[in-house]
């Protein structure tokens, strides 16, 4: 025993108390001594609400922790000169065009707009804008995509994507939250049939993964409904047959679950959600034309009308109550479906028609800011207001607009090059089209 431990002992066995000395509360990072049950029984022994209890200890042991503490109370303001609100105010107003820039400014820039909160307040305050996402397949078999900002009419640059999906076929593809892409199912030349789950963040720009689907499949339907994803049928390499499974992902509980099957196995090739139910058409494993529609609220699936499978062509899309469907190859001519006749027999036309090669063939219909989108193989673009369907073109010109996308032909000379391109086989064409909100 040192010397000083023995001046203690004798001066306890004296009587006398033992005083630790006195420390700045904010210094001392002791912790009461075990024996010392309570916290009147540490001031008992050691008086004074600034004493130390073990004056031993090393007092730089969480110092780095207290530094981070201190470094964030007196962290830089985000723009100088102006109170953090007044500066978030600012930012959240930056058009997200300029949302990669911000990110290269400093730490706390890129911190804030990788969280959750500065995107929230965008869009609480109606700030929040829709980009169109495109995923094509070009003419070397790869997948790419790119993104249409329809602000300030440009293609934006995205990271690529993984690899298990640069040359897969027959995968889905959704949009969850908002702001999540994601990717899933597929076939791999050589995995084969999968059940892999991947997701992009728009706010993040990034991919992710997520829980694993239940059954392999490829060539299947998918929809989302009250923000859960929802697949059924499709393929299985190795069983070789049409599948009647489906099952839904619940991004809350962030797990897959089996929902009742259909009631024979289908390759569906057209899906839209409309009055809160899925409808689905498809091939049967004779080839022979199938439909069914699911109910989330019974779990049930039930037959479709005749009269809406006739005339029902993809792609198609439900917006305002009302269901659309094209009725030519490049997209010039919409019909909308009448519950009442059980027929297809409103239309909206352009007047002009573009042709019908596969580079000007129609791939998708979105929705985007009240209007439908129209995006075709050659990434050029149309947009239809049917806000007032029953108003004829002639006397409002302003329904039908084209816009001047990436690859749009606007020449007679392009025109026939294209109709060239498409009758030769050239296969570059739009898998999948979603519209992410940040």
């Amino acid at each position: 025993m040192d010397q000083s431990g023995e001046r203690r002992s004798s001066n306890a066995q004296r009587g006398f108390r033992v005083q630790a000395p006195l420390v700045d509360s904010v210094s001392c990072y002791c912790k009461v001594d075990a024996g010392l049950k309570t916290v009147a029984g540490a001031r008992k022994f050691v008086p004074g609400s600034k004493l130390c209890i073990q004056p031993d200890i090393n007092p730089n042991a969480h110092r780095g922790k207290n530094s981070r503490k201190e470094r964030t109370r007196f962290q830089p303001p985000l723009l100088p000169g102006l109170p953090d609100d007044l500066a978030l105010a600012c930012l959240i107003r930056v058009p997200r065009v300029e949302h990669r820039k911000l990110r290269l400014v400093c730490k706390r820039w890129h911190r804030l707009l990788a969280g959750n909160f500065f995107y929230s307040l965008r869009k609480s305050l109606g700030m929040a804008e829709e980009w169109v996402y495109v995923i094509k397949r070009d003419r070397d078999g790869r997948i790419s995509w790119h993104a249409y900002d329809p602000t300030y009419h440009l293609w934006q640059p995205l990271p690529p994507i993984p690899g298990e999906y640069s040359e897969a076929l027959g995968f889905g593809c959704a949009v969850l939250s908002g702001c999540h892409l994601y990717l899933f199912g597929g076939k791999d030349d050589l995995k084969g049939s999968m059940r892999r789950v991947i997701y992009y963040s728009a706010r993040t720009n990034k991919w992710h993964r997520a829980p694993d689907m239940l059954r392999k499949r490829h060539c299947f339907g998918s929809c989302v409904i009250n923000n859960c994803l929802y697949v059924a049928g499709g393929e299985c390499e190795g069983i070789q047959r049409t599948l009647r499974s489906a099952e839904v992902l619940d991004p809350n509980k962030n797990r897959w679950s089996f929902i009742s099957d259909m009631s024979t196995g289908m390759l569906p090739f057209i899906g839209v959600v409309h009055d809160g139910m899925w409808f689905l058409k498809g091939r049967g494993s004779h080839r022979e034309v199938m439909s069914e529609a699911y109910s989330p609220e019974t779990n049930t699936w039930t037959p479709i009308s005749d009269g809406m499978v006739a005339g029902w062509r993809n792609p198609c899309i439900s917006m305002n109550g009302q269901l659309y469907a094209l009725d030519c190859p490049d997209g010039c001519k919409l019909k909308v479906y009448d519950r009442s006749t059980d027929s297809w027999n409103k239309f909206i036309d352009s007047k002009l028609h573009l042709g019908s090669s596969r580079a000007l063939e129609a791939a998708a219909l979105v929705p985007l800011n009240g209007k439908l989108w129209i995006i075709r193989n050659n990434m050029s673009i149309s947009i239809v207001d049917v806000s007032s369907p029953d108003k004829q073109v002639e006397s409002n010109p302003h329904i039908w607009e084209n816009i001047a996308g990436r690859g749009h032909f606007r020449t007679l000379v392009t025109n026939l090059w294209s109709s060239i391109a498409g009758r030769s086989g050239w296969k570059s064409h739009i898998l999948h089209c979603q519209v992410l909100q940040v």
